[in-house]
């Protein structure tokens, strides 16, 4: 969609986290597509888990999202990128404030950026699709909970604050979660921390509901973001409750429908796309 044409969410300012690869990059693009101005944020890793992934995958995750931005200002889109460590608590508040500054005040959030750790409560060794994982250690569970629960939380904050404080009536928050009710097995910090961001984002439902924003998570199926290999393929065929491997584009796409304006009624909700 030509950006030009598409302007739903024409004069509103989103922020997407995690925006350089994957379905940050999707969002980031449909958004823009929609007419939104775009912030994207993103951090170049030097570790990749797993050592089985694909070269793609690994390219992604360790790039800047410049490439995001010019194919966004290709389509006549608006939107700019700003490197930050979301593990690093004052990078927060000061990426909110570089977006209002270049932008204009942020009113759609979408807390996409995670963690880099697959990590276990057993001994190290590969997993059921191919991964080395790590044991459970102090460097593992921070390098989730940083990032998916803490950083995450201090943007709905910051991204509450800035509102209330404006006297603003339309606000999105939209956050990607995974992992079940019996957890997260082979990814035990990044499930826990993903758990914590839905109980963030649900109280986030509750309480600002009076100041007109909704706040959601959505669950993608297995999405093809360059890691999925054979044995990930296989997992998902063989799978009871898992039917799809979905592209980025498609969870985008319902990551922009609910920072819609026909999304105004739902909220407190936790999508899971199949």
């Amino acid at each position: 969609m030509d950006a030009r044409t598409g302007a739903t969410l024409q004069d509103h300012v989103a922020l997407v986290t995690g925006a350089n690869h994957g379905i940050g990059a999707a969002t980031a693009r449909e958004l823009a597509a929609q007419g939104a101005a775009v912030v994207l944020t993103y951090l170049r890793l030097e570790r990749v888990p797993g050592p089985a992934l694909p070269d793609a995958y690994v390219s992604q995750r360790t790039s800047d999202a410049q490439t995001v931005v010019d194919s966004i200002e290709a389509e006549g889109g608006h939107a700019i990128a700003i490197e930050a460590d979301l593990a690093v608590a004052a990078s927060v508040g000061s990426l909110l404030d570089a977006a209002e500054e270049r932008l204009g005040p942020v009113d759609i959030l979408v807390n996409n950026a995670s963690g880099w750790a697959a990590d276990t409560f057993r001994s190290q060794g590969a997993s059921t699709i191919g991964r080395t994982l790590e044991p459970l250690s102090v460097s593992t569970l921070d390098g989730n909970l940083v990032v998916d629960a803490r950083a995450a939380a201090l943007l709905i904050a910051g991204f509450a604050r800035r509102h209330i404080e404006r006297g603003a009536d339309w606000g999105r928050i939209v956050g990607l979660t995974s992992g079940g009710t019996l957890g997260f097995p082979d990814e035990v910090s990044y499930g826990a921390a993903k758990a914590a961001q839905e109980s963030f984002t649900m109280s986030a439902a509750m309480e600002l509901a009076e100041y007109g924003i909704t706040a959601n998570m959505v669950h993608p199926p297995v999405t093809d973001t360059g890691w999925i290999t054979p044995a990930v393929e296989a997992m998902v065929r063989d799978s009871d409750d898992m039917f799809h491997i979905a592209s980025p584009e498609q969870v985008a796409g319902v990551i922009a429908f609910l920072a819609s304006d026909q999304a105004e009624l739902i909220t407190g909700n936790i999508i899971h796309l199949r």
